[in-house]
């Protein structure tokens, strides 16, 4: 007796239509990412701030991508008027309602502080943008001012943040 290969076509068909069907029903909720704002009140006598511009850039840039790398999460753009988007006092109304016409779910704002030579702080705030509340606010403290303590304190960071994202 042979085997028909023909039944299982339409089988496959089907799975494969469900599967397109999770995937949809399972789509990464919008998350925009503010650049945070740095300030550096450590007295230290040399001028570091190109240093920390870099850094600042390159923790954005990871943080972005360890958002999105897990597929829970994809990073949204907002438009704002003047652009880019910044933090300044009493933006975050606006820069949530901007988060939200991108398609997103979560705004992420924040901001470093160097208080001393070896000390750091980073607030960090998620905003549910369609709630219009804060669903996390956290402030961290980092040691060290070097390439390695801001991508250990921004991994941290991402992994907080992505927990957060799950509700």
């Amino acid at each position: 007796m042979a085997l028909r290969p023909f039944p299982l076509l339409p089988a496959l068909a089907v799975l494969g239509t469900l599967a397109s069907a999770a995937a949809a029903g399972s789509e990464a909720r919008g998350v925009a990412i503010i650049d945070f704002t740095y300030s550096d009140s450590s007295g230290e006598p040399r001028d570091q701030t190109a240093e920390h511009q870099a850094r600042v850039k390159a923790f954005m840039a990871a943080l972005a991508t360890d958002l999105a790398a897990g597929g829970r999460l994809r990073v949204v753009t907002p438009d704002c008027d003047p652009a880019p988007c910044t933090l300044t006092a009493g933006a975050v109304p606006e820069l949530a309602e901007a988060a939200k016409q991108a398609g997103a779910d979560l705004l992420v704002v924040g901001g470093i502080h160097k208080m001393s030579t070896l000390v750091q702080m980073a607030k960090v705030e998620v905003v549910a943008v369609n709630a219009g509340r804060v669903v996390f606010q956290k402030l961290y403290t980092f040691r060290g001012d070097n390439d390695e303590a801001w991508r250990r304190a921004e991994s941290f960071i991402a992994g907080q943040i992505l927990t957060v994202s799950q509700d």
